[in-house]
């Protein structure tokens, strides 16, 4: 097994290297020389006022460094990484705010060995200095019933910390008030987290073995073992799983909350989940408070105490009244901080109507004609064709786009059928083609969805009840073709689903001059130059679409769009030559 790819210069300058960036790229942050402190460039501001020092191993950015500013952390110090800092930095953060006029530093410590005993060893080297020096333990963590001595690990509720304490600090708070009133939320905080994969630190091998499908309950965030391994579950499971345990009365590490309480919610990336996970488990989270009577005031989403690339989140709540809210809504500096709404989140509408016009998918259900079984029977092998090669259509898709053609031509294929349940098709094809859009534009979705509803829509003008004959239909699709160029900016040749429609569309023209009866020797032509335009999109260079993108000589096989163009045309020769 090899140490995992990470994108960096050194294993062993990453941290500098990282806290440079941070630093470069925020203007009220400085570092401090020789030491990987991160502090505030306007220390003349602290003037007065306690300041505010926090820090701890490096891999869990934005943590620390990203809470330094104004109505949060002073100063952060940085360790190696998962690697608890040295004394003597810790020290010289303390000296540099207490030089700039602080009247008290107060130490945030997460509760690992490492670092209490290094920000006490420095907190102690300070008051030996005069310095008015107090640190407070953040230990919220409440994955173990039974703690061991060590006590309860600092997680990411830590940030809940610097946020009210930074606050305090502003309004002036001094230290003996501040450390009384923290001590006091801290006691209303709890953190559990939860993980799909292990993570590594820059140049070894992954922190854990986790069995593929697996997930651990309530590790730490430098990987430490939790309390129980098991099969990865729904979002909405593990979130209920995970708020059941932090509530769990039986445990002495749960948070007491019940109904009516009113709770600030962060739910944080580990590291590698993507922002539609996050907001997934952030929707059960919320969810699955409120089904407990509990009032979500307020909710963070995002990467706030990370783990490296481990793939998971953590949840962190905090018990909140008044004042705990109007300290955690103050305004702060601090990078990493986000950008909150003040608004409760229970309560809230979120759903608004919409103005516009919906597309109308309701016909006459007294206008059938002479047409209408043709058209419904026709609908009916195209959407059981359509359904047929869904995974012939993914798997065509995969080698150069995203592999779900398959998946949009089955939902359009769905939503058909299911309409051709509760409704009379109508005599009139263009009112049929009309609500054909409506129901792609709706329920397919993607660019095949708008280029099909385009077709459509651009057809169902040329056809009337009245006018509906062989040469009407030929006008129709060709309209369609047009309007699908046009909008849709492709052509043949550019390997799209118009290699197959384009040929065939110009052999339906035919139908214009055809004699009676001689139309289906037209369409079946027309889907014989379908088929064989899908297959000559094996040799074509992608212009247009996703496999554009692709390497020429990874796109070697037909295109989906093309393929499933060329299985509509042979569903309807196959029904109306069944009909006949």
């Amino acid at each position: 097994m090899q140490p995992r790819k990470k994108l960096l210069n050194s294993c062993d300058s990453c941290v500098d290297e990282a806290l440079c960036g941070l630093v470069r790229g925020s203007g009220g942050l400085s570092l401090l020389k020789g030491h990987r402190v991160v502090i505030r460039s306007d220390l003349n501001s602290l003037k007065g006022k306690v300041a505010l020092l926090s820090g701890g191993g490096s891999g869990h950015e934005p943590a620390h460094g990203g809470y330094v500013g104004a109505g949060m952390l002073s100063a952060a110090v940085a360790g190696g990484v998962f690697a608890s800092p040295p004394p003597a930095s810790i020290l010289a953060a303390i000296l540099s705010l207490h030089n700039a006029g602080a009247s008290g530093v107060l130490l945030i410590v997460k509760n690992y060995t490492g670092d209490r005993l290094n920000f006490g060893l420095a907190a102690e080297q300070a008051r030996n200095r005069g310095v008015a020096a107090d640190m407070v333990i953040v230990a919220e963590d409440c994955a173990f019933e039974r703690p061991s001595k060590a006590g309860r690990r600092g997680l990411c509720g830590t940030i809940f910390i610097h946020k009210i304490a930074g606050a305090l600090a502003e309004e002036g708070c001094s230290l003996d008030q501040m450390v009384l009133k923290v001590t006091e939320v801290l006691k209303e905080i709890g953190t559990l987290g939860v993980s799909l994969s292990p993570c590594s630190v820059p140049g070894c091998l992954p922190s854990f073995d986790l069995p593929p499908g697996d997930m651990e309950l309530g590790l730490g965030i430098h990987g430490e073992p939790g309390i129980k391994r098991s099969k990865i579950a729904s979002a909405d499971e593990v979130v209920r799983t995970m708020i059941d345990h932090m509530t769990n009365r039986d445990s002495q590490s749960h948070l007491p909350l019940k109904s009516g309480d009113s709770v600030v919610v962060c739910v944080n990336n580990l590291g590698a989940l993507s922002s539609l996970e996050m907001a997934v488990v952030t929707q059960a989270a919320i969810n699955s408070l409120e089904s407990r009577g509990m009032v979500v005031a307020r909710v963070m989403c995002g990467s706030f105490m990370t783990s490296l690339e481990m793939a998971g989140v953590s949840i962190s709540l905090m018990k909140a009244n008044q004042e705990t809210l109007r300290l955690f809504d103050a305004q702060t500096s601090a990078p990493f901080w986000p950008n909150l709404s003040t608004t409760c989140v229970s309560g809230r509408g979120y759903v608004i109507e919409s103005e516009a016009t919906r597309p109308q998918l309701q016909d006459d259900k007294t206008s059938e004609g002479p047409l209408s079984p043709v058209m419904h029977n026709v609908l009916v092998r195209v959407c059981s064709t359509l359904l047929e090669k869904q995974e012939e259509l993914n798997s065509l898709d995969r080698a150069a786009g995203d592999g779900d053609c398959g998946n949009t031509h089955s939902q359009a294929a769905k939503a058909i059928r299911e309409w051709l349940q509760d409704h009379t098709v109508p005599a009139c094809p263009g009112n049929l083609l009309s609500v054909l859009a409506g129901l792609v534009q709706e329920k397919m979705g993607g660019s095949s969805g708008a280029l099909y509803s385009l077709f459509l829509t651009a057809a169902a003008g040329h056809l009337t009840a009245r006018r509906s004959s062989a040469a009407a239909w030929a006008d129709a699709m060709l309209a369609g073709t047009q309007a699908m160029k046009r909008y849709g900016g492709a052509d043949t040749g550019d390997r799209t689903m118009l290699d197959a429609l384009c040929p065939a569309v110009e052999e339906l023209k035919k139908l214009v001059t055809s004699p009676p009866g001689g139309y289906m020797a037209v369409l079946q032509t027309a889907a014989q130059k379908a088929a064989e335009g899908a297959e000559s999109t094996r040799g074509l260079t992608a212009k247009a679409g996703r496999a554009s993108y692709i390497a020429v000589e990874r796109v070697n096989l037909p295109d989906p769009g093309a393929v499933a163009v060329a299985a509509i045309f042979k569903a309807v020769l196959e029904s109306l030559e069944g009909q006949k």
